[in-house]
Order: structure tokens, then sequence, then C-alpha cells
């Protein structure tokens, strides 16, 4: 089951979380990275470091709500981290508010610590084991079982105190209701939900500030409430469970175990595997060694805003209010005399397949690194090392891509190609109008290097009015004609906003060509109209000269024909006398 839900969209390619995840339980595929549910420890470093909040907690909230909702019984088991998370003035304050949320029973887990401790007693006092780890945190189980397989036949064979309550709350309530985990803790999800060791003694998991917005939601103020005693017996010193050093103050309080192991207590992560390392190594022997993922333990858990937690002060304020005295009352442990609050622990290491040096050659070589000069080991990926990545390459938890350095200088190659082979004029400047990309075309055009041009301003080089308005207005100015006599060019010019960088990008065409072309197309036109217009005037002379002698050569003829006509018509007839 998943624990921790995902949202690819959000995903941004930083592999901040592969970075921040100590046992690389987190992989890359299409570039969006992926809990692995098999690696995870579920420690939720990687919910505090996703800078998109694309990782989440998948809650059991509503589903808890449905229960009171349905009016099934439903039991809080109130792990006693509650005493330094939440604010109150009595913790009876916190007993009654829940209640108030309809749950008809508060019982403290630190109820079924108390079994643990015994337990841990009982191993103490037989001395079989070299080392004896305690297994309350589930991240720390996970961790040993997952990565430190070696080191299993150390781990205390005691459930968590959470399994060991829901135990004891089954055993005395029966299947009827149901039983809700409230903590500071996201590894408590699928300890209670998926492990099919412990599965069936706790219904759902919430945290803290789960119901804190619950009760602001239903109007109610732990700070307005009246005192209210959980309904448990009191578990005395089993109430430290959360801080550093909580389960020692426990043990060591009975005063029933011998004392023939050095006992210490380990937290964070980072502590805890250079501690199982050493154990590897065959280090550390006859140790009783209290063990948490986080630092600080509970107080500090994976479900908390852990920077609005000193564990410092929460650790005095505890440790000051629970004395530290036993649990002597034998009728509290006589409730599961009958019940066994036995785990067994199992090698889960996962079965990666190694690649041969050939094969890890290759890989690396596919992102330019083919010298051992050229592997930078800078983590910027998310893995110690370049040899660490290419093995996760490999295993496909990781892609060839997520190599930043070689990544950037493949970009900047390419851009450089681009520069100095495209035959366009590119300019790049800032909000400063300073310049930031020149083009192989522009220092050819422009006659300046391009390291020269990028200590210059624009309006150093050439007129900025355009740039200056795009940089103002962030409109584009498209197919705009621009001439730089001095240059004696013609271009055609683009100028847009770059709004990621704040930046005005100029593409510019060289036109000059096509220009002289339309030039000359033009005065051919107008040498040829000219042309035209010779010929037609002198037709036209021509014409008119042609007319002219037309003209009296017709009235000549006309005279004659007319004589010739008036001869046959009147001959021996007197000729009446023309009026014209």
């Amino acid at each position: 089951m998943n624990v921790i839900g995902f949202k690819e969209a959000k995903c941004r390619n930083c592999y901040k979380c592969v970075r921040t995840c100590e046992v690389k339980a987190i992989t890359v595929k299409n570039e969006q990275a992926q809990i692995m549910n098999d690696k995870c420890i579920l420690c939720g470093h990687c919910l505090e470091a996703c800078p998109q909040n694309a990782k989440t907690f998948i809650s059991d909230l509503e589903k808890v709500k449905g229960y009171l909702r349905a009016g099934i019984p439903t039991i809080i088991s109130l792990a006693p981290a509650y005493l330094g998370i939440l604010k109150y003035k009595t913790p009876g304050q916190v007993i009654t508010a829940l209640m108030k949320l309809g749950f008809a029973m508060v019982r403290e887990t630190a109820e079924g610590a108390a079994f643990v401790t015994e337990e841990y007693e009982k191993l103490l006092t037989a001395g079989t084991m070299d080392n004896i780890i305690t297994t309350c945190c589930p991240s720390v189980n996970d961790l040993i079982e997952i990565y430190y397989p070696s080191l299993t036949k150390y781990m205390a064979p005691v459930d968590s105190p959470m399994i060991a309550h829901g135990k004891l709350l089954r055993r005395e309530l029966g299947h009827d209701v149901k039983i809700v985990f409230l903590g500071p803790c996201i590894s408590k999800k699928r300890e209670a939900e998926s492990d099919p060791r412990t599965v069936g003694y706790i219904d759902a998991v919430i945290n803290f500030p789960e119901v804190e917005q619950w009760l602001k939601e239903e109007h109610i103020d732990i700070l307005d409430q009246k005192d209210t005693l959980p309904h448990n017996p009191n578990p005395m010193v089993n109430r430290l469970y959360p801080i550093s050093s909580g389960v020692l103050s426990s043990v060591v309080a009975s005063g029933t175990s011998p004392d023939n192991y050095r006992k210490f207590y380990v937290h964070g992560i980072k502590n805890c595997i250079e501690l199982f390392q050493s154990m590897e190594r065959g280090e550390v022997s006859g140790c009783f060694i209290e063990a948490d993922i986080c630092n600080g333990g509970c107080i500090k858990g994976s479900a908390v805003d852990r920077d609005a937690i000193s564990r410092f002060k929460v650790k005095l304020d505890m440790e000051e209010a629970i004395p530290k005295k036993p649990l002597t009352d034998t009728a509290f442990f006589e409730r599961g005399a009958d019940i066994s609050f036995h785990k067994v622990f199992l090698n889960r290491s996962p079965k990666d397949p190694l690649p041969t040096e050939e094969e890890l050659t290759h890989i690396l070589s596919k992102i330019g690194k083919t010298k051992p000069e050229d592997e930078l080991n800078c983590g910027a990926c998310g893995y110690i090392s370049c040899r660490e990545k290419a093995i996760a390459v490999y295993q496909g938890k990781a892609e060839l891509t997520m190599c930043i350095p070689y990544m950037h200088e493949k970009a900047q190659s390419m851009a450089n190609v681009v520069l100095d082979t495209t035959p366009s004029i590119i300019i790049l400047v800032d909000s400063d109008l300073k310049i930031v990309e020149f083009s192989g075309a522009a220092e050819s055009y422009f006659h300046i290097a391009r390291a020269k041009a990028k200590e210059l301003y624009l309006y150093e080089l050439i007129d900025h009015t355009d740039f200056m308005e795009v940089l103002n207005t962030h409109e584009p100015i498209m197919s705009k004609k621009v001439e730089y006599p001095d240059q004696g060019l013609i271009t055609l010019q683009n100028i847009v906003y770059v709004q990621e960088q704040n930046a005005v990008l100029g593409i510019f065409q060289d036109i000059t060509e096509e220009e002289e072309k339309i030039k000359q197309a033009y005065k051919i036109k107008v040498d040829t109209i000219e042309m035209a217009q010779k010929v037609i005037d002198k037709q036209m002379l021509v014409a008119q000269q042609i007319a002219g002698l037309l003209g009296e050569t017709t009235a000549e003829t006309k005279v004659t024909l007319t004589k010739l006509r008036d001869t046959i018509l009147f001959d021996g007839v007197e000729q009446p006398k023309n009026k014209l």
C-alpha cells in the first residue's frame, strides 16, 4: 500500500527528494520521481524536502470520520508524544477534546509501551543476545530488514507499543470496535495496515496536525476544555517513550533487569546508518540500543512540524512532569498475561542486479564520463558518486539525464552550436539591456567578437529603442524593417520578451540582398516605363505627322473628285453656286 502520495504534475526534475533520501528509495522515470515502496523506510524526509509539495501523506482521516458517522464505537490509542506536541494546560484537556469529536474512549499508547518494556526486561535478564536493538520504531525496523538484514538477529523480537496496545484493546473490546492510532509518525500506517505480521490490531492511523485541523473545523479549543483522565491505568514512566532515551529510562526504572548490557540510544537516520555499518563490521557488542529514525525521538516525528518543536525543551518538560517511577501494579500486567507480544523480523533486502564493470563503463560513457577525472561525484543527481548513479541507471531507478553537469554542458554546447551556426543575428539582453548572448552571425555583421560584445550594453552597439519598448510593455515587435547604413545592412527584426529571464531576445534576418533585388527590379520597372513612354510619345508624333499628311492629300483628292463629278453631272448646264 502507498503511504506517501505523489503528484506527477508538480514534480519539476529538481531531484531534491533523491538527494534527501538516505536509502535512495526514490526512482525517477520519465523525469518524474516515484517512491519505491519495497525500499522506502517512511522516514518522511522527502515530504519535507519537496519544494512543490508533490509528495503527500495519504490520510486515514476521512475513514475515521466515516466510522463515527456510521455510529461505530471507535477507540483512540493516543501516542504519549501528545504530551510534548499538543498545546494544553492539563493533559486531560486533550482527552476531553478528543471525546467531543465523537470517540468512545481515549486510551494512552503508553499502556502498550509498558508491556513492551516488560518484554525488553525479559531479554535483558536472559542475556542470550549479543546485542539488543529496540524495535519500537517501524522505520528503524525497515532500515535493518531491507538494508542491514545481517543485523536482524539483534532486533528485539517484540511488537511496537502501538501494536502491543492494539492487541491489548482488541482482547478487551473485541472486533466490533474500531481502534485508531493517533500519533506523530507516518510509518505507523504501514505497520498497522499492510504488514501481515501486525495487521488487524489497528484499523486506522491519523496524526496530530490532522486532528488539530479537525478540532479547529469543529470549533473545539483544547485550552477551553475541562480535565478528563484517560480511560486506562497510569502507565507511569512508559509515557517517556517518545523522547530520546525514553525507552532506556523505562527499562532502567524497572530495576529488575541485570546490568549485563551497555546501554545507549541512537537517533536520526544518519546516526542509525553509521551505527549499523559499525555493527556489520563487528565493532559493537554487548549493547542494549534504543534506536529511532527521527532526531530527538517521536516528538520530532515524520508527521509533525519538526521546526515548530524544540526537542530539548520537550525532553526537559516531559522528564520533569513524568516521574521515572516503575510500574509495579501487578493487575496492570495481568490483563496481557495470555497475549503474545512476540514478533519475528525478516531479511527483506532487495535483490537488485548489479552491472559488470564493462556495463558500468558503457553507462558512464553515455554521459561523457570516459575517464576517472570526468566523474565529478558532485551529488547533484542525489547519488553519492557517478558510479552509484550509473548503477541506479542500470537497475532502472535513475535516468541518464539526471546528471546535471552533463546536461548543462550538453545544453551549453547545443546553445553554442545554434548561436554559431544560425544565419540569423541573435542578440539577448537582460533587464539592464546588457548583452547576454551574441550569435556568430552578429559577430560577423557588426564586426565585434562575442566576448567583447557581452561586455557592452546594447545602446553602445546599436539603437536600443525597440528593445526598451518590448522590455517595458512585454509586447513583441514583429517583422520590423531596420537599416544599419554603417554596416550596409538591412534587417527584418522580431523582438520578444522572455518572461522567465526578464530579458529581451532579438532575432534579425539579413534581407539586404532581397532589398537590393527589390530595388533593382523597381529600377528596371521605372526604366521600362520610361522607355515605353518614349516609344508612345514618338508613335504619337508620327501618328500626328501621318494624320497631317493624310489630311492634305484627302482634301486635294476631294476637290479633284468633286470637280470630276460635277463635270459629268452638269455637262453643258450652268452649275449652281456653291454656297459653302
